[in-house]
């Protein structure tokens, strides 16, 4: 044979190309790459008990709470964004949630006033 490659090496190239690029895609999704942090205040006002009936795919994940908050990024560009929790949350507490494209949010994590952004604080009245 001469120039070029034979079918099944280009099949074996095909092969590993198509593995190595779910791969990547696999690490994108699953890790946190290219999240973002927003940050909100605690509002039990917005909180909604999600039923979980038990059915075949629990897309809530056995959580039992549901939270639409208004919340800000490091910029200050406003955003709601959903996420669920185990249990209600402590009423004026800051949270900073990990969202991600596709996934949504991660996770969360309850912050301390002076740990938002500033741009982020002028959104909150400081607390007494």
């Amino acid at each position: 044979m001469t120039g070029g490659l034979s079918h099944e090496e280009k099949n074996i190239i095909w092969n590993w190309h198509c593995r190595f690029n779910c791969n990547l895609l696999c690490f994108f999704l699953l890790s946190g790459v290219g999240s973002t942090y927003y940050y909100s205040q605690i509002d039990n006002s917005k909180i909604e008990q999600v039923d979980t009936n038990g059915g075949v795919i629990d897309f809530n994940g056995s959580m039992e709470y549901s939270y639409t908050l208004r919340s800000y990024d490091e910029n200050g560009v406003e955003r709601d964004i959903m996420f669920g929790t185990s249990r209600e949350l402590k009423e004026g507490a800051f949270i900073r949630l990990t969202v991600m494209p596709i996934r949504g949010v991660l996770e969360w994590n309850e912050v301390q006033y002076d740990e938002l952004p500033a741009t982020v604080q002028k959104q909150y009245a400081v607390p007494q």
